[in-house]
């Protein structure tokens, strides 16, 4: 099983930091360019799925980068820019952009965008969705199946399975689970995470008081499992 990489091409190293986390909490895997003859090496050598772009980078204008890259990849780009003149968003997306994300942005949004984009180009890749036993993660239109029933999750109980799915039937620690889901923000409060996996029982079990998929493994953390746990 792969996952979709996304390259993310970013001078402002605090933007950058942000930005990985914050993809790595919706499950992409992330490569990472700060200049523009980074990004052109990295994605020649990387074959991203998507790239995020930012325009004002110190060596290349980034329209540069899209016109490139057109003639010898096929991939969604999205451009992030502090610039939101209009002339400049139509200069972009004639030059290949897929999307026109205007700085600061919501991550929300960024991440719909991002999916939309992914979306529209999929084809038949393997990471469109994600197996464990019969649940079902689409990971595109982020929505989870008990057999053929949909399960309404809020994100951050997309998040968290979905990392719990990525590494099924292996120990995901609380450590873990609270730094790719929850971020830095809540320190190491297991019982953060204890709060979402009894929401997300109560949804994927059929008795959520003795959990059969979603298993604790006490002191350490939680395995998602495709059979009943012994």
């Amino acid at each position: 099983m792969t996952y979709p990489l996304i390259l993310l091409v970013e001078d402002d190293a605090p933007l950058r930091q942000v930005l990985f986390l914050a993809l790595r909490s919706y499950g992409y895997g992330v490569a990472l360019a700060g200049t523009g003859a980074e990004a052109l090496t990295e994605a020649q050598a990387r074959k991203p799925d998507a790239m995020l772009l930012d325009l004002g980078l110190p060596d290349m204008d980034g329209l540069q980068i899209i016109t490139t890259l057109r003639t010898q990849l096929d991939l969604p780009i999205i451009v992030l820019s502090a610039n939101n003149d209009e002339q400049q968003q139509i200069r972009a997306l004639d030059a290949g952009a897929n999307d026109y994300v205007t700085k600061p942005f919501r991550e929300g949004e960024l991440m719909a965008r991002l999916r939309a984009a992914m979306r529209r180009n999929a084809g038949t890749r393997q990471w469109q969705e994600l197996r464990v036993g019969d649940l079902r993660l689409d990971l595109l239109e982020r929505r989870v199946f008990v057999g053929s029933s949909e399960v309404e999750l809020t994100p951050t109980e997309f998040r968290l399975l979905h990392l719990l799915a990525r590494e099924a039937g292996r120990v995901v620690t609380h450590r873990r689970l609270l730094r790719e889901v929850a971020g830095a923000a809540v320190g190491d409060d297991a019982g953060y995470v204890r709060v979402f996996v009894k929401q997300i029982r109560k949804k994927i079990e059929r008795e959520p008081a003795q959990p059969q998929r979603l298993v604790t493994v006490t002191g350490v953390g939680y395995r998602l499992t495709s059979t009943a746990a012994p």
